[in-house]
C-alpha cells in the first residue's frame, strides 16, 4: 500500500481565510501552543452551541473556558458525565469490614402440631402386626394390576344435606405377605336432573381367586355404568318404594356386570372364577324429599344403621351371612348374578354404613369396635376424610382382613 501524502490546498479561498481568522482569535484567548504540536480540538462547556465567525463579523467574547493544550478523554455515553457537567461529588468512601448482621430472632413457640398417631385398638394390647405397610406387592408375584393397587384409598364429598366418606385399607395379613388389597370402594354420581343418584358400594375379592383384586375393581366400575344406563326408572322405583321394580332393575344391572366380567376373563385368557368378588351397593336419590334408599347385595359383607347412638348391624342381612360369621363359600360374581334387593327408609341424623366383612365382622362381634365407631361417626361430628381413614383402621386382634366402608350421614333437608 503506498504511503499516505499530506493534503495541501492549492490556494487559500474565502472560507480558509475565515478559518484562519478564528484560529487567531482562539490563540489570543488561550495559552500558546508549543512549536511542533498541533492544537487539540476544543470541548465546549455546557451553554450555547459553538458557531464559526464569518468574514466582516465581530467575534463575540468567548463564553467558555480557555482551550487546554490537550484533549480530555472521551466520555462513554453510558458512563458518568464529565466533572464540568455538574457539581463535584465527594469521593467514595474506602470499603471497610462488613458490618455484623443482626441475630435472627427465634420464632415464637406455637401450639404443637396435631398428630393422630397409630390407630386405636381394642383389648389390653394391640395386634402383633405393625399398623403400617411393610412391603408393596411385587410385579413378578402380583402382576402389574396387583402391584399398582394402592395400599389405601380414601374419598368423600358433600351433596346438599348428605355427606359421604369412603375408604379401603389393605389388611394386616396382606401387608405382611406383600399381597395386593382385594377390596374396592365405589363412590359415583349417576343420572341427571330429578333422576340423579349416588351409588355407594364396596366389593370384596374372594381370597382364593388369584385375580380377585382385578375383579373387585372392575365390578365397581361396571356396576356404576350399568346402573347409570337405567338411572331414570331406578330413581323412580326408589322414590315410589317400588321393591319389585327396584329388584328387577338390580338384577338386570348385576347380570350385565357378570357378563362383562366373563368377557374380561376371556380377554385375560383366564377362568371367570379367578375374578370372583362380592358386591354391595347403596343407591341414594339426591332429591332431598326422598328418604328411601335402595340396597343390592351379592355375597358377604355388611350394612349397618347408626341411629340415636345404637347400631343395627343386621340391616340387609341375607341367608349367605349377616356379617358376624365368615362364609368361605359366599356367592360371588361372575358365577352368581342374582342379588338380594332391599329398600331402607331413613330419617335425619341416621348414619348408614356399607362395608366388607373386614369391618362388618368386628362391628357386629366386638363391643369395643362398636362403641368406638358409634362415637367417631355420630351425626354431631362428621369426620374429615383423613380422620375417617384413621378411625376406620381401629384395630382388633385376629381381625386382619382388608377393610372397606362407605358411610352416609343423613342431614336435614336444606
Amino acid at each position: 500500500m503506498p504511503e499516505p501524502t499530506a493534503y495541501e490546498p492549492e490556494e487559500a479561498d474565502g472560507l480558509d481565510a475565515t478559518f484562519r481568522q478564528n484560529e487567531a482569535i482562539l490563540r489570543e484567548s488561550g495559552p500558546a501552543v508549543p512549536a511542533g504540536e498541533a492544537a487539540a480540538p476544543s470541548v465546549p462547556a455546557q451553554g450555547s452551541p459553538w458557531r464559526p465567525v464569518h468574514p466582516g463579523e465581530v467575534p463575540p467574547a468567548p463564553a467558555y473556558a480557555p482551550v487546554p493544550a490537550y484533549a480530555p478523554p472521551r466520555q462513554d455515553p453510558a458512563g458518568p458525565l464529565p466533572e464540568e457537567a455538574g457539581p463535584s461529588r465527594p469521593p467514595a468512601p474506602e470499603p471497610g469490614p462488613p458490618a455484623a448482621s443482626a441475630p435472627t430472632p427465634e420464632p415464637e413457640a406455637g401450639p404443637d402440631l396435631p398428630a393422630l398417631g397409630d390407630p386405636w385398638h381394642g383389648g389390653p394390647k394391640p395386634p402383633l402386626y405393625r399398623p403400617v405397610p411393610q412391603a408393596a406387592p411385587a410385579v413378578p408375584s402380583a402382576g402389574i394390576e396387583g402391584a399398582l393397587v394402592p395400599d389405601i384409598v380414601v374419598d368423600g364429598a358433600e351433596h346438599g344435606a348428605l355427606t359421604v366418606r369412603a375408604a379401603s385399607v389393605r389388611g394386616d395379613s396382606h401387608r405382611y405377605q406383600a399381597e395386593p388389597r382385594q377390596d374396592s370402594v365405589c363412590v359415583a354420581r349417576i343420572g341427571s336432573g330429578e333422576s340423579e343418584l349416588l351409588v355407594l358400594g364396596v366389593a370384596d375379592g374372594v381370597g382364593s381367586a388369584p385375580l380377585s383384586h382385578v375383579g373387585s375393581q372392575k365390578a365397581c366400575a361396571l356396576a356404576a355404568g350399568a346402573l347409570d344406563r337405567v338411572a331414570g326408572p331406578l330413581a323412580a322405583a326408589v322414590a315410589e318404594s317400588d321393591l319389585p321394580g327396584f329388584t328387577a332393575l338390580a338384577r338386570q344391572a348385576t347380570a350385565e356386570v357378570a357378563t362383562l366380567l366373563r368377557h374380561e376373563a376371556e380377554r385375560y385368557g383366564r377362568r371367570p372364577s379367578e375374578f370372583a368378588t362380592t358386591l354391595r351397593l347403596l343407591v341414594v336419590p339426591l332429591d332431598p324429599e326422598v328418604r328411601v334408599r335402595g340396597l343390592l347385595t351379592l355375597g358377604d359383607g355388611g350394612t349397618a344403621l347408626l341411629r340415636e347412638g345404637r347400631w343395627d348391624t343386621a340391616l340387609g342381612a341375607t341367608e349367605e351371612g349377616d356379617g358376624a360369621v365368615i362364609d368361605t363359600r359366599t356367592p360371588a360374581l361372575p358365577t352368581t348374578r342374582e342379588p338380594v334387593a332391599t329398600l331402607i327408609s331413613t330419617r335425619p341424623g341416621d348414619v348408614l354404613v356399607v362395608c366388607t366383612d373386614g369391618l362388618s365382622t368386628p362391628l357386629a362381634g366386638d363391643q369395643d369396635t362398636a362403641r368406638f365407631l358409634a362415637r367417631a361417626w355420630s351425626p354431631e361430628r362428621v369426620p374429615g376424610p383423613a380422620d375417617f381413614l384413621w378411625q376406620l383402621q381401629y384395630r382388633v386382634k385376629s381381625y386382619d382382613d382388608d377393610r372397606s366402608a362407605v358411610v352416609l350421614w343423613e342431614g336435614p333437608a336444606r
